[in-house]
């Protein structure tokens, strides 16, 4: 028998990937419990969070603790998640803060990275009369 081309690791690995541009990603804005799987996560999107889970949109979903973090999605065939545990450190720091809202994909890969985006703010203005002068 004649053996099969194997395809590149490196090619399977991209096809997992999204458009970055195009893609949705909603954060629930209250500590969620783990052991949910795919019909839970999939109830708190639509009743909780008033979203289609159908819809081709990113939903994560952070523990109490903010150590662990669930994402659920739909490709075309089904829904899929994935998670991520950290080992030391906290996906998010303070829950008072943290509201169910879009974020984009970069503000994701932030927080999967452990920065918490904030309000930016300047390092320095020019005073009013600087301002005035020119």
């Amino acid at each position: 028998a004649r053996a099969r081309p194997r395809r590149c690791a490196e090619h399977r690995a991209q096809l997992m990937f999204f458009a970055e541009a195009q893609i949705r990603v909603q954060l629930y804005g209250q500590p969620c419990d783990m052991r949910k799987s795919y019909d839970g996560l999939q109830a708190l999107v639509r009743h909780a969070m008033g979203c289609e889970p159908l819809d081709g949109g990113l939903y994560v979903f952070v523990n109490r603790r903010g150590s662990q973090l669930k994402c659920l999605y739909f490709d075309r065939s089904g829904f899929c998640i994935w998670g991520k545990r950290l080992e030391a450190g906290r996906f998010i720091s303070d829950w008072r803060a943290v509201r169910t809202r879009e974020m984009d994909w970069t503000s994701l890969k932030l927080l999967l990275e452990g920065m918490e985006v904030r309000r930016v703010r300047k390092r320095y203005a020019l005073p009013v009369a600087a301002m005035s002068m020119r």
